[in-house]
């Protein structure tokens, strides 16, 4: 790439000294950012992310001219599959697009991007960037009913004042269900609370110092029976979809836990809401859900042993921070002609 210039365009909000770190990592870089072309979403929370507003038709053209001149995108146009496809269709520089979310395999599956524009088109996920929030807010779901967080509220609504044990997560057992870098996350931070770890993914091996334990997905049915809190950090894929359903539930232990960070769809809701309704699940931590935004009449929104996030655990005030950071490394490891950190699998798209 000696005596090129690389384009390099921003299409997310980004704060001006972030934007500013950018340039200064190879003097073959041409970072454009232009705010005032960019879409704000409709509304968030959507697993595939949202279709965007319009452009008027002057900013629109200025739009398309500057994604015909780019040859790497910091972010998804839009953060929804309608952007992404446009942007790779815009013109045959785009290399690579750097991706925003972890889960940006189902933004790339419903893009609907041919073979050739996916063997042109490199795209790379948020690899480990939402794993401390997410991490933190499953633990936040395991604690809040080891201590009883509905009855907490229930008490001082009462004025009530009774003195009773409370539970822990310490001798307990926990499941994690996905040992990407969200997992194995969990596992870290649960092992720090004095948790017994198992964990499950595709290869039954992990270098985690903190899994105790680990399985294929084979043996689900057997691990279910034995564990306090079952995490799912899972991506949503035709394997993985409905993986948690009735039969599932009716093997967890007595009084579980389940804390869902990665897709919704792994969970059949339905059998959830009979779990909880019934008493065999304690309660649920959720952060996804089948159908984002969560439809006003489901019942998860009023049961009172469940935990609700709009899909927004894994955002911090620091997300940004953490963004250009990892963008940066993969951006001079790009120039190199080296391995790209976070790569979405061609097929698996994970």
């Amino acid at each position: 790439m000696a005596g090129t210039r690389t384009v390099v365009t921003i299409t997310r909000p980004l704060e001006a000294k972030l934007v500013a770190r950018i340039a200064p990592i190879d003097d073959r870089l041409d970072v454009r950012y232009e705010p005032g072309l960019l879409l704000a979403r409709r509304s968030s929370g959507g697993q595939r992310g949202v279709e965007p507003s319009s452009r008027a038709d002057g900013p629109e053209r200025d739009w398309q001219a500057m994604l015909a001149q780019t040859d790497v995108l910091f972010g998804i146009p839009g953060d929804s599959p309608r952007g992404l496809s446009e942007a790779v269709r815009a013109g045959t520089r785009l290399r690579w697009v750097q991706a925003a979310a972890g889960g940006a395999g189902e933004q790339v599956r419903a893009a609907g991007l041919s073979v050739e524009e996916q063997a042109r088109v490199l795209i790379t996920r948020a690899a480990g960037v939402h794993a401390g929030p997410l991490a933190e807010f499953a633990i936040l779901g395991l604690l809040a009913f080891a201590k009883g967080l509905p009855r907490l509220l229930d008490d001082r609504q009462a004025h009530q004042r009774e003195h009773y044990p409370m539970g822990e997560l310490a001798g307990t057992t926990v499941l994690v269900i996905g040992l990407g870098e969200i997992g194995t996350e969990v596992a870290r931070l649960a092992k720090a609370f004095g948790m017994r770890v198992i964990g499950i993914n595709r290869s039954g091996r992990t270098e985690s110092p903190c899994v105790d334990e680990i399985r294929t997905a084979r043996f689900l049915a057997d691990l279910l029976p034995v564990a306090h809190g079952v995490v799912l950090a899972l991506p949503l894929t035709d394997e993985t979809r409905g993986l948690i359903d009735a039969t599932a539930f009716g093997r967890m232990h007595s009084g579980a836990v389940l804390v869902d960070i990665g897709r919704g769809g792994v969970v059949d809701e339905a059998a959830l809401v009979h779990a909880l309704e019934c008493g065999q699940l304690v309660g649920a931590a959720l952060d996804v859900f089948a159908t984002e935004p969560l439809p006003a009449d489901s019942p998860l929104w009023w049961l009172p042993n469940v935990l609700l996030s709009p899909h927004t655990a894994g955002r911090s005030t620091r997300e940004n921070e953490r963004l250009v950071a990892l963008f940066s490394e993969n951006l001079r490891r790009y120039l190199a002609g080296d391995e790209l950190l976070g790569r979405l699998h061609p097929t698996l798209l994970y």
